[in-house]
């Protein structure tokens, strides 16, 4: 978690970590998703297999 309150977007590909940036909400993290390549990332975010949340619970998105 960021000092603002946002949460850093990474992903991993060909075993690197490449950061997308940093969310606000998950909305934001849809759309670091999609620019990435995937075609539908919003039900991706509740499988473990494709999102790791760390800062905090999902979903949750602390007031800066």
């Amino acid at each position: 978690m960021s000092p603002d309150g946002g949460r850093r977007v990474s992903v991993r590909s060909g075993g690197e970590t490449h950061v997308l940036g940093i969310a606000y909400s998950d909305i934001d993290v849809i759309e670091f998703l999609r620019r990435a390549g995937l075609d539908d990332p919003g039900p991706l975010l509740d499988d473990p297999s494709w999102v790791e949340w760390r800062g905090g619970r999902p979903h949750e998105w602390p007031a800066a």
